[in-house]
């Protein structure tokens, strides 16, 4: 019986950590991202690139409303220097409550879109599902991540360059979406310069944005996981103590109960 519970739950776990490949009916591809796993954490310079791809590219249409300017100065994330962070926001406007608008501040969150049909971008990583487990398990999940992330990277880098015409209106072929969308493709091979120095290609970029993104999501991503394993390692000291704890107790019972 042991041994067939044994041979169950590995057939389970093989199941579960084959990477599903799919977002909707489109195509998602596994990128490695620095933070994935129980272990993971983020890639400050890739969240900065991303961020610089953000501003330059996504930043026309769409906004991060719920992410605040000083969060970029958290060491487990971006780690800007609190002047660099304030000078950053002052290149954006925020509404002033008077009808006005003026230079954003470390407090402020950075504007919403600027288009009704550009969703914003704050949870976007984690409104998106591209990796599957069986149903009910989270194996997936926990080995690779939702995968929010990976649809971001597949979904700018997946455009065909197939055009279609719909009521006036052109749709872009675009395989992780597995369909027609109304965005155009936005990346293209050293579209910017990164100040790095990094090699802006395509998907260089892509996997950089949907870090950042990802971040945008999950800022204390790291902090969670750090709590976590310390709760882990507190349950096994604690199971470990109840364990060594019942049998001195019923030690002497059991003796007992032997020579009786």
């Amino acid at each position: 019986m042991i041994k067939k519970l044994a041979l169950s739950a590995m057939t389970v776990l093989a199941l579960g950590s084959t990477p599903v490949l799919a977002a909707e009916s489109g195509h998602v591809h596994d990128f490695a991202f620095s933070f994935e796993g129980p272990f993971g954490s983020y890639d400050r310079a890739q969240l900065q690139r991303g961020l610089q791809v953000y501003t330059e590219v996504c930043a026309a249409c769409h906004g991060l409303d719920l992410v605040t300017f000083r969060s970029l100065s958290d060491e487990t994330g971006l780690g800007l220097e609190d002047d660099v962070m304030r000078a950053y926001a002052a290149t954006m406007e925020v509404p002033d409550g008077d009808g006005g608008y003026r230079a954003a501040s470390g407090p402020d969150h950075f504007p919403g879109s600027s288009m009704e049909n550009a969703p914003d971008l704050s949870m976007m990583a984690k409104a998106r599902a591209g990796f599957h487990g069986p149903y009910g398990l989270g194996i997936n999940q926990l080995l690779h991540g939702i995968g929010g992330p990976e649809y971001i990277a597949s979904f700018l880098t997946g455009f065909t360059g197939e055009e279609t015409e719909q009521g006036g209106a052109i749709f872009y072929e675009n395989t992780a979406f597995g369909g027609n969308v109304a965005m155009p493709p936005q990346l293209e091979d050293g579209l910017l310069e990164y100040a790095d120095g990094t090699e802006a290609t395509e998907e260089q970029m892509a996997q950089d944005v949907a870090a950042f993104l990802m971040w945008a999501a999950e800022p204390k991503l790291v902090e969670r996981k750090m709590w976590g394993f310390i709760g882990v390692i507190f349950l096994a000291l604690l199971a470990s103590l109840l364990y060594l704890t019942n049998k001195r107790l019923w030690a002497p019972v059991k003796d007992a109960a032997k020579n009786s």
